[in-house]
């Protein structure tokens, strides 16, 4: 579903399976010891991560291939829990990938006895699916694999396992790996927003709307790149890899624009492509939009069409950042409003952070760059992350950090006590020093 620097179609298994488990031990996704990967190749075999080597020092040469009759070759023996990964493809032929790991937030749904749910944005259930939920079994055990493989029958993709963590397939590891990231940063927001209020969740209308692809853009042929383009597809590139790795956003979520040309004569801008590892991506694959057309051959960000209303309504504004930071991000989901007043630099970058519906946000993007702008450059979208706005993509990725580190601080606040945000004489006082009001 995603493409990626590690999922091309010639990366060997065992780089598929190095470069991931790479990426969840090194988010604390999983532990030394816990967790295991597997890939299935075109003749059936199963590559898959060891038993018992520290996966922070995992290399290519330690994954093991296993022949469907059960024959390993390798280093070292496979996982113990191989049973349940080929329990897993023998009752879904549709799967090659399989991630199973011990994130902090599935963990804590698993001992719950529970399961997020996933109607809390379209991507997560568009993603992730209706999820399963495995009773328990002990691990590496074929029990474990018959109770595991039942949910995976049922269609259920990614599957919490009680008491244990977590269990997803994907078509490829790329997108295995997806599902499982989103499926966990769902999680997680679902925890944060229960310490602020009660979580809202989509309905299936709602959902259904967002599988249906936006209108296309009418296509264009570029000519050769100017330097301002070329410096614009770079700062986009390095900041979206920048926040992904701060956790701002996720492999499958998250659009960065980079406004190029003269304001007063186009809208024209570089903007994240829809279907790519937010990680991964080069300074080939942003799309530049021009007076209403796209890159001819690339697939823009569904957020492109917002970005641009944004744009010509703004002239100021010369770049964009939908993200899913998981503190911000879980205020977009309940009827909880963020205060900025917390700090001076937050209330001078965020201003009053603005609150947009859901509904506004997928239909109305004009509506959307009436709410916003130099004066308001930071929304939470409900049941759809926050946006950011700045004279420069640094100044929109600032205000970005500090929306969500605000988010933060005003979450942990709830055990100590009632915030106490900064008076009016305090604001009145940073409005004059600041903004020359």
């Amino acid at each position: 579903m995603y493409t990626s620097i590690i999922n091309r179609p010639l990366t060997h298994p065992r780089d598929l399976l190095l470069a991931t488990m790479q990426r969840i031990y090194g988010y604390r996704m999983t532990t030394t010891s816990g967790g295991n990967l597997s890939v299935r190749d075109a003749n059936g075999d199963a590559w898959i991560t060891p038993a018992r080597v520290d996966k922070g020092g995992l290399t290519r040469e330690d994954m093991i291939r296993v022949e469907p009759d059960g024959t390993a070759h390798g280093p070292h023996p496979p996982s113990s829990e191989y049973p349940f990964h080929r329990a897993i493809y023998d009752a879904r032929p549709d799967l090659n990938a399989i991630v199973h790991a011990h994130p902090v937030a599935l963990v804590a749904f698993s001992i719950a006895k529970q399961a997020p749910d996933t109607r809390l944005f379209a991507k997560s259930r568009l993603i992730c699916g209706d999820p399963g939920f495995a009773p328990y079994a002990l691990p590496g055990s074929e029990a474990l694999g018959r109770v595991i493989a039942d949910a995976f029958r049922a269609e259920h993709n990614a599957v919490v396992l009680e008491n244990h963590g977590v269990v997803v397939g994907g078509t490829s590891m790329n997108d295995a790996f997806g599902r499982f990231e989103t499926f966990e940063f769902t999680a997680k927001t679902l925890i944060k927003a229960g310490q602020l209020g009660t979580p809202r969740f989509l309905t299936d209308a709602q959902i259904d709307s967002r599988r249906t692809p936006p209108p296309a853009w009418p296509t264009f042929e570029p000519g050769p790149a100017t330097v301002e383009e070329k410096n614009a597809r770079r700062q986009l590139t390095d900041f979206c890899q920048r926040g992904y790795r701060q956790r701002l956003l996720i492999s499958t979520e998250g659009s960065f624009s980079v406004r190029v040309g003269d304001a007063s004569k186009e809208t024209s801008f570089v903007v994240t492509p829809s279907n790519v590892d937010r990680l991964s991506m080069s300074i080939h694959d942003p799309v530049l939009i021009q007076n209403g057309r796209a890159e001819a051959g690339k697939s823009p960000s569904r957020a492109s069409r917002l970005h641009a209303a944004i744009y010509a309504k703004h002239s100021d504004i010369r770049a964009i950042i939908n993200a899913y930071c998981v503190n911000a991000t879980a205020f977009s989901v309940c009827n909880v409003h963020l205060d900025s007043r917390t700090i001076p630099e937050s209330y001078v970058f965020l201003r009053d952070v603005v609150q947009i519906d859901h509904a506004t946000a997928t239909h109305d993007p004009d509506g959307v760059a009436e709410r916003v702008g130099p004066t308001a450059p930071a929304a939470i979208i409900d049941n759809d992350g926050v946006l950011t706005c700045g004279a420069s993509l640094l100044a929109a990725f600032d205000c970005l950090e500090v929306l969500e580190t605000t988010a933060e601080a005003v979450i942990n606040t709830r055990p100590l006590g009632e915030i106490s945000p900064m008076n009016d004489k305090a604001i009145a006082d940073l409005r004059a020093a600041f903004f020359a009001e």
